[in-house]
């Protein structure tokens, strides 16, 4: 029970998806990227695995933060764990961050999974083992046939329909698009969405996510006007006071907050400030699935949804132990790229989802991920 290593593997592997100078992923030409895989090991052999950016698993951070915490403790101690590694960030001077406490939670909820023989949400407590799954659409580009006009959104969402999509989100155009941001040409392709798919698929809107109140404001009546289930993110989430305006001035819920700090005592803020309908959280937002199962609670508590952000293993087992969260986020989709082809270091999908639009949570031990570690040893970066 006693962990006596944690290990980081970096590793390369082919992809088509290829980020802009913002952040935001487009398809393009196949090439390779570098990956992570952080492995937690205890004195009988067992270990826990969790992918992340090998940013995020600096050996600095390791050897200064995480080492220090973990190695000698019982790796069933998850909380403690957490709490200490959450207390050491003050002082590391800003190099401890959240993505690098999500990573360490996965790989501990992950090995005390495959300890037991049992996948994560089951230990958490399982609610459900399939979950409805929204097309969660990538930004829009300038590709000619990809996501460059409104036409071509409402093209691709009758694909997402046709493939059992029973929601889609749209990502519209944000910079380094030449001309975006712009209001109304995200309500075109919000409208085009609409048409395509009539009145009984549900539809949601991540928009830029710097807006003035004025231009929020205009987008989010705009989209009650087409029967929009949620507006998420278009002002800085840093105001929270601008979210608690706009929550006040519109039907539509506002779902919220993504990207703001501060894990799950930040979102306890946004519920009594009453900045929005709908939670949000997320494993690599809030700091691991120790305190995004606190966000999911915490909005139980209050009579409110939380929607988790994101797709990957750890989210998935998150929702599917949970009653207030609708949805899982599957994505980022784009007409030039086929998600279910999925990853040359997985040997399966973690979220295969079937004709009606549900996912199934994999029977698999841990996180549920089949790992391809053969292709992890034979691609290392030294």
């Amino acid at each position: 029970m006693i962990i006596t290593d944690v290990s980081a593997r970096v590793f390369r592997h082919k992809t088509r998806r290829h980020s802009d100078s913002a952040g935001h992923a487009h398809p393009g030409p196949e090439h390779e990227v570098e990956q992570g895989i952080l492995t937690i090991r205890t004195e009988d052999g067992n270990e826990g695995h969790s992918f992340a950016p090998p940013e995020v698993m600096r050996p600095h951070v390791l050897d200064k933060f995480v080492r220090k915490v973990l190695i000698g403790q019982d790796h069933r101690d998850r909380e403690r764990l957490w709490q200490d590694l959450a207390h050491w960030q003050r002082g590391s001077a800003a190099q401890l961050t959240d993505r690098t406490l999500a990573v360490v939670d996965c790989a501990l909820w992950d090995l005390a999974g495959r300890t037991l023989g049992q996948p994560v949400y089951k230990l958490i407590g399982g609610y459900r083992d399939k979950v409805r799954a929204y097309g969660s659409i990538m930004c829009g580009d300038e590709l000619e046939g990809g996501l460059a006009t409104p036409d071509d959104y409402g093209r691709f969402a009758e694909t997402l329909v046709a493939r059992g999509y029973k929601g889609i989100k749209l990502h519209t155009w944000m910079p380094p698009v030449s001309w975006a941001p712009d209001v109304r040409m995200d309500l075109k392709a919000c409208a085009a969405v609409r048409e395509a798919v009539g009145p009984d698929i549900s539809l949601m809107i991540d928009a830029f996510h710097w807006y003035s109140r004025t231009d929020a404001l205009a987008l989010g009546r705009g989209l009650e006007k087409l029967d929009f289930d949620w507006i998420e993110e278009p002002m800085d989430e840093q105001s929270m006071s601008s979210y608690r305006w706009l929550s006040d001035n519109l039907d539509i819920p506002v779902i919220g907050p993504e990207s703001a700090a501060g894990k799950h005592w930040h979102r306890a803020e946004w519920i009594t400030s009453g900045a929005c309908d709908i939670l949000r959280t997320g494993v690599n937002d809030v700091g691991g699935i120790t305190p995004a199962l606190k966000t999911l609670h915490l909005a139980e508590a209050f009579g409110m949804n939380c929607e988790v952000h994101g797709n990957t293993a750890m989210n998935l087992q998150v929702v599917a132990a949970v009653k207030n969260c609708r949805w899982y986020e599957r994505g980022l989709l784009h007409p030039f790229l086929e998600y279910d082809d999925g990853f040359d270091y997985l040997n399966a999908l973690s979220d295969p989802m079937d004709a009606d639009g549900f996912v199934h949570v994999p029977d698999r031990p841990g996180l549920g991920e089949d790992i391809n570690f053969d292709h992890i040893e034979n691609n290392r970066v030294a």
